[in-house]
């Protein structure tokens, strides 16, 4: 009788370790939430069960960095210029502090936390400011595009990339720390895997169409000084993307319709905006083209 409670541990461990999450996709709702009132043997099954298949999809994109990338690589800069990472949402442990020109910003920016690989990167590869680095969707390995509920102001805008800074360098080895923009741009949630690269073909960019989500913004006395302060906290833009800015204690957002590269004005997908003479142009709000959408519905009823 006493051997029993050991024989239903034995059993419930076997049962996790064959029912595994994919190599590279990681279910939420894999993990199962941990009750003590369904037995403590139970308990530390459904534990085990959680880190087993958390553990399965941190070894598969080590295994990949170390076989794929380092050992494939024909020199040393090569080998730290890439990586797959695992992606978490950035929050506020993250926030320098103050007095460091991104404080406050880590929602508002487009900086990421990477590994401190990408950092020996910029070193060996003597990168230029400022240092960007493509985040990247994988056909056939980052999770399915995230569905945004149908009430929700922001859409899901398609994209497989984006580029943006980094906030520092002391993400763990195997993952990296994304804004919340950034995250519903690629339509991720935490744990996809994504690929990560520093990347130096970005063009200067010379004019930047924004779409504001809402007209108060554009009703601000100096929205457009607020709008320059505010994008210096960007390294580059990508067309497609939706930022956001903060103004008295308000979130404002805003869609990237048109992008143009210095020094011809040529249409390109992603632009350097840091320490680029950028001319910002505003076009109708979106709150202001549903109303007008609504009122044309109502005419044609």
């Amino acid at each position: 009788m006493q051997s029993l409670p050991l024989v239903a541990l034995l059993t419930l461990f076997f049962e996790a370790f064959i029912v595994t999450a994919s190599t590279y996709h990681f279910h939420p709702s894999a993990q199962k939430p941990i009750s003590l009132k369904s037995g403590i043997v139970k308990a530390l099954a459904t534990k085990w069960q959680n880190a087993n298949n958390l553990a399965i999809l941190e070894q598969a994109v080590e295994d990949y960095n170390a076989e794929e990338i380092v050992a494939s690589a024909t020199d040393a800069a090569s080998a730290v210029v890439y990586r797959r990472l695992i992606v978490l949402p950035l929050d506020e442990r993250f926030d320098p502090p103050a007095g460091v020109f991104s404080h406050g910003h880590v929602q508002t920016g487009d900086k990421m936390s990477l590994p401190r690989s990408f950092w020996t990167s910029i070193q060996m590869t003597n990168a230029d400011v400022p240092w960007l680095f493509e985040v990247s969707r994988v056909d056939g390995v980052t999770g399915p595009r995230v569905v945004f509920p149908p009430n929700n102001d922001m859409e899901d805008p398609k994209l497989d990339r984006v580029v943006g800074g980094a906030i520092d360098f002391r993400s763990p080895p195997n993952y990296v720390f994304l804004p919340r923009w950034m995250m519903q741009a690629l339509a991720l949630k935490p744990r996809d895997v994504v690929d990560v690269k520093l990347i130096q073909t970005v063009p200067a960019g010379s004019a930047v169409k924004l779409r504001p989500h809402s007209s108060e913004f554009v009703n601000i006395a100096n929205h457009q000084a607020v709008l320059e302060t505010e994008l210096k906290h960007y390294s580059a833009l990508v067309r497609g993307s939706t930022i956001p800015f903060d103004y008295n204690g308000k979130r404002f957002y805003f869609d990237v319709v048109d992008l143009r590269s210095s020094p011809r004005g040529e249409k390109v997908p992603m632009a350097k905006v840091q320490d680029c003479d950028i001319a910002a142009e505003f076009i109708r709000a979106k709150d202001q083209m549903n109303k007008k959408k609504k009122a044309k519905d109502s005419e044609d009823e």
